[in-house]
């Protein structure tokens, strides 16, 4: 079996899922959308592999028109919502880019239907399939480093710089901000490399002159009783981020690019020998086809907003929020 996949959004960030599938045996790009004409003609010369394949500028049309599996959602973020509901009713497949969507009580409704269906919906966070991140989760998983107390997070990237003018600083399509976009990756391998969730938040923002948020700052308490900071710099001079993960019984730190394990002992290890993994793509498909279960499943998307959420509610009240999970 081939698996059908149709592009919704043929974007830049479209173009590894692009690469990755094309070398698949078992999955083809059968269809394409984009708003853009010119931007689906130059997708198709830049594939030639894509040339013949369907092209539309409305995604609503191409359900309608082509035979799929499944789609890949790569828009910006508030239009994701309307997308995966409508591909899952179709029952459709679904992989989406994040943010998986921008409120809560949408993430909610997205969790409600794919559990009514039996369709897979990966969220595209591809910091679950990186080798140090599956480690740091592993370690924690089996309790090397006990019970986790507190975690310290923080990126810096020139984001304001170079989402100026563009549709992520506009938020009838981002959303938000900085902390919606590229700090959704450092919260989601926060909360998914410890299990850790949200209980109540504490957050102040500078949107430093632009409608989005852009520096973040977020303390946060878990349900387990952890505390956490994460902080975003999206008006900083380049890409840098580190996370520091205390536990009773030993500490996990990213610095650097470099991986640090101090364990009980007080003894440092620099790890070498890292879980094998994939990339979001192929795990997606080989959900599909039942050989893997997804690595990155909806309730992934439905924590993270729920964080951001209650930042974006704080730093507004001027006051802590806490996490609602009554009805997750």
């Amino acid at each position: 079996m081939s698996v059908k996949i149709a592009f919704i959004g043929c974007g830049g960030v479209s173009n590894g899922h692009a690469r990755r599938i094309l070398d698949m045996p078992d999955a083809e790009i059968v269809a394409l959308c984009d708003n853009n004409p010119d931007q689906l003609s130059a997708y198709q010369q830049r594939y030639r592999q894509l040339a013949a394949v369907p092209a539309f500028t409305d995604w609503r049309k191409m359900l309608d028109s082509v035979e799929i599996d499944a789609v890949e959602i790569h828009t910006p973020h508030t239009l994701h919502y309307e997308q995966i509901m409508t591909s899952l009713d179709r029952g459709l497949h679904v992989l989406t880019e994040k943010p998986m969507v921008c409120r809560t009580d949408h993430a909610l409704d997205v969790v409600r239907k794919v559990k009514e269906s039996d369709r897979k919906l990966q969220v595209s966070y591809q910091r679950h399939f990186e080798p140090a991140f599956r480690y740091i989760r592993d370690l924690i998983a089996r309790g090397e480093i006990g019970s986790v107390q507190f975690v310290t997070a923080w990126q810096s990237q020139e984001w304001k710089q170079l989402t100026t003018g563009l549709w992520r600083q506009k938020p009838e399509l981002s959303g938000g901000g900085q902390l919606n976009d590229s700090g959704s990756h450092l919260i989601d391998i926060v909360l998914w490399t410890t299990q850790l969730i949200a209980d109540e938040v504490s957050a102040f923002i500078d949107s430093r002159g632009t409608p989005v948020d852009i520096n973040s700052a977020v303390n946060v308490r878990f349900t387990n009783g952890a505390q956490g900071t994460i902080n975003i710099i999206g008006d900083g001079m380049r890409f840098d981020e580190e996370i520091t993960i205390f536990g009773d019984k030993g500490v996990l730190a990213i610095r650097g690019g470099r991986l640090t394990y101090i364990d009980s002992d007080n003894e440092v290890h620099l790890p070498q020998r890292m879980p094998r993994s994939t990339d979001p793509d192929r795990n997606f498909v080989d959900a599909i086809l039942g050989k893997d279960e997804l690595q990155v499943p909806v309730e992934c998307g439905l924590r993270v907003i729920q964080l951001t959420e209650a930042a974006w509610k704080s730093a507004k009240a001027g006051a802590p929020v806490k996490v609602d999970h009554s009805e997750s």
